[in-house]
């Protein structure tokens, strides 16, 4: 069963009840997903900012768009206007094949993965995730890879309670860290 037809079949019903929400709409569920990868002292790379891209087209499934400078930093050598990043907002199918594909696959591949820590979901109930390495995704070959880089997911969801939110991602399968009191 894929994970959108996981989530409406089977886990908002049990969201509902454990909730006790008088609607489906009250439910809480993902609106999108967002890979986000700071340049940092790369920016003036071509050659960098190309391998991102390529990177995130194949993570994603879309192109990336380049995100700018909004103010001049000289500390930084940054003037408003720069390109200092690059990201990817999934929604709809798209997103719950990816979501499907971090939990399921991602997750065990990376290196001395110990769980998600529960403070990684802020009180909005949104997750974020950071990646050291981008090459966790199956589709990148290490053979291919140039640079190596760090990645943020965000999954945003529609309700501003952060316990909803946990368990939302808990249904979906997340692995959260064991706490031991």
């Amino acid at each position: 069963m894929k994970l959108k037809e996981k989530y409406y079949k089977k886990l908002r019903p049990e969201m509902r009840g454990k909730f006790a929400l008088k609607n489906d709409l009250l439910v809480p569920r993902l609106s999108k997903v967002v890979l986000n990868v700071g340049f940092g002292h790369h920016f003036k790379e071509k050659e960098f900012v190309a391998d991102v891209e390529r990177g995130l087209t194949k993570i994603a499934g879309q192109k990336p768009i380049f995100t700018k400078a909004k103010k001049s930093v000289s500390a930084f050598k940054i003037r408003t206007g720069l390109i200092i990043g690059a990201k990817v907002t999934l929604r709809g199918q798209r997103m719950y094949d990816f979501v499907d594909k971090l939990v399921n696959i991602t997750f065990p591949r990376v290196r001395d993965f110990r769980g998600i820590d529960e403070k990684a979901v802020d009180r909005s109930g949104n997750l974020t995730v950071g990646f050291k390495e981008y090459t966790a995704f199956p589709e990148i070959k290490v053979e291919e890879v140039n640079q190596v880089y760090g990645l943020e997911v965000c999954l945003t969801t529609d309700t501003n309670n952060r316990e909803q939110g946990l368990e939302l991602f808990r249904l979906f399968g997340f692995p959260f860290k064991k706490v031991s009191k």
